[in-house]
C-alpha cells in the first residue's frame, strides 16, 4: 500500500508541472492571449431577436414612458424634459446609443477580433463600434465616450479549460466612462457615473442555430433606484446579408 502511494504521488508531482505549464501556454512560453483562451467564439455576425419589451424597443415610446425601468424621482425629472430636437441641434444623437443600450436596441452586430487582446463589436445601428479589452485597467484616463471604457474577462465553466477539454464558459464586461446617455429612445436618462456589467452566453440548439443571451446590468445610483436588468437575444447568421449601418436618431 506505501508503495503504491508512493507511486501515485510521483506521478502527480511529474504530471502537475506539465498541465499547469500548458494553462500558461507552454512550458517558458508566455501565458495565452485573450484570442487564445477564448471560453466561446463570439465572432461573426448577428441579428437581434426581439424578445423583451418590444413595445419600448421597436417603436421609440411617448415622453414620460418609463415602463419597466427603474429610475428613481430624479431620472424620471430629466427624462420629462427630453425634446429630440435639441439633442439634434446639439449633435447628441447618439445618447440612446451608447454602452448602456446600445444592444437592447434592433439591428445587427459584427463581431471579430481587432487584436489578440480586444475583441471589438461594431453594430449597424447608429455605427457604433465597442472595444473589449482584455487584461486593461479598470480606471481608464481622457474624456467619456458613449461606448466608454470596457474591460473583458472570460469566466470559465468548472472543467471547461485546461487537461485537453473543451472550453466552456462566458464572456463578462464591465463598462465606464460614459457620457451621459438614454436607456431607451424617449429620454431615460444614465449618468456618466453609470457602470455597466455583462454576461455574454452562447448556446448552440439541435438544429445547430447558434443564440448569444447578453445579461446586462445598469448601476446608477444618480438616476435609478436600484440596478436595470435586461436580457437581450441574438442569432448567428452566416454571412454579411442585411448588413446596414445607418447613423444615430434622436426619435
Amino acid at each position: 500500500m506505501r508503495f503504491k502511494t508512493s507511486g501515485i504521488i510521483a506521478v502527480l508531482v511529474l504530471t502537475l508541472p506539465a498541465r499547469i505549464d500548458a494553462q500558461r501556454g507552454g512550458r517558458g512560453g508566455p501565458p495565452p492571449t485573450a484570442r487564445q483562451a477564448a471560453a466561446i467564439d463570439l465572432t461573426g455576425y448577428w441579428v437581434s431577436v426581439i424578445t423583451e419589451d418590444w413595445k419600448f424597443r421597436m417603436v421609440t415610446p411617448k415622453k414620460g414612458v418609463y415602463d419597466t425601468l427603474t429610475l428613481n424621482a430624479e431620472g424620471r425629472r430629466i427624462g420629462d424634459t427630453w425634446d429630440p430636437a435639441k439633442d439634434e441641434a446639439a449633435g447628441q444623437q447618439c445618447r440612446a446609443y451608447g454602452a448602456a443600450n446600445i444592444m437592447r436596441l434592433p439591428g445587427r452586430l459584427h463581431i471579430t477580433w481587432e487584436n489578440d487582446n480586444t475583441l471589438r463589436i461594431d453594430t449597424d445601428a447608429g455605427t457604433q463600434t465597442r472595444l473589449l479589452l482584455f487584461g486593461a485597467s479598470p480606471a481608464p484616463g481622457g474624456e467619456p465616450t458613449w461606448q466608454g471604457h470596457s474591460v473583458a474577462e472570460w469566466e470559465y465553466a468548472p472543467g471547461g479549460r485546461g487537461g485537453g477539454q473543451a472550453r466552456m464558459g462566458n464572456l463578462k464586461v464591465v463598462t465606464t466612462n460614459l457620457r451621459l446617455g438614454y436607456v431607451r429612445k424617449n429620454g431615460a436618462p444614465y449618468s456618466k457615473n453609470t457602470v455597466v456589467t455583462e454576461y455574454y452566453d452562447l448556446n448552440t440548439l439541435p438544429n445547430s442555430d447558434q443564440w448569444l443571451t447578453v445579461t446586462t446590468k445598469v448601476d446608477d445610483p444618480l438616476y435609478f433606484s436600484r440596478p436595470y436588468l435586461t436580457s437581450s437575444d441574438f442569432k448567428k447568421l452566416p454571412d454579411a446579408s442585411g448588413w446596414n449601418p445607418t447613423p444615430c436618431s434622436a426619435r
